[in-house]
């Protein structure tokens, strides 16, 4: 996002370009780690709190025979931690995962989308929602959401852990997010570089390379 500082993140407030959807914003302000090259943006105590607000979001839906479909590798965390969370509000909610890529070893989207895994369920006639860990250019997301929909999903509705921001490739914006996010690049809870990374319980970003 244009006009934002590196050194340190910002409240990202109510009067935004984009309509605010189901959430609210939180915003951490940015804290050292004990890795020197990391800080935490998105502490597991606000990640776990807002998780409870989504599961509530997504339960006033009323989203029968719902089928979750996590996009891995990244959202493997989120998707776990969401799902619990909706179990606690009295969802039982089925279980895919699809694993897309269009990063591979870089930290910029190639901008073509690839299937590595595939979905075991049939959609056809199912409520789905996908879940995926940031949404950036959005074009892994619009894939994943034109696939399902092909196959004859009844509904789809997409939820992010992050919803960065920045100009999208496509004309995408998610259902339900649980932070808006400037335009860093971030790790943990499940996110990495290089494989390194993911087993933290916070979301943190990269501030040395």
């Amino acid at each position: 996002m244009a006009g934002l500082p590196r050194g340190r993140n910002v409240l990202l407030s109510s009067p935004d370009k984009r309509p605010k959807r189901f959430g609210t914003v939180v915003m951490n302000d940015a804290t050292p780690t004990l890795d020197p090259d990391l800080e935490v943006i998105f502490t597991p105590e606000a990640i776990a709190g807002r998780l409870n607000e989504l599961a509530q979001e997504i339960a006033t839906a009323k989203l029968e025979n719902l089928l979750v479909v996590a996009i891995l590798k990244g959202s493997f965390v989120f998707a776990a931690d969401l799902i619990r969370a909706l179990h606690r509000v009295g969802l039982a909610p089925e279980v895919d995962f699809m694993t897309l890529s269009s990063y591979k070893k870089a930290r910029i989207s190639s901008g073509q989308v690839s299937i590595l895994r595939d979905m075991d369920l049939d959609v056809r006639g199912r409520n789905v929602l996908i879940v995926d860990d940031v949404l950036d250019s959005g074009r892994t997301l619009a894939f994943a959401k034109d696939l399902i929909a092909a196959r004859g999903a009844t509904t789809i509705r997409t939820c992010v852990l992050l919803d960065k921001q920045l100009p999208r490739a496509v004309n995408l914006e998610p259902d339900y997010y649980a932070f808006l996010c400037p335009n860093e690049f971030v790790v943990g809870y499940g996110m990495d570089v290089g494989h390194r990374y993911r087993e933290l319980p916070y979301v943190g970003r990269v501030v040395r390379q």
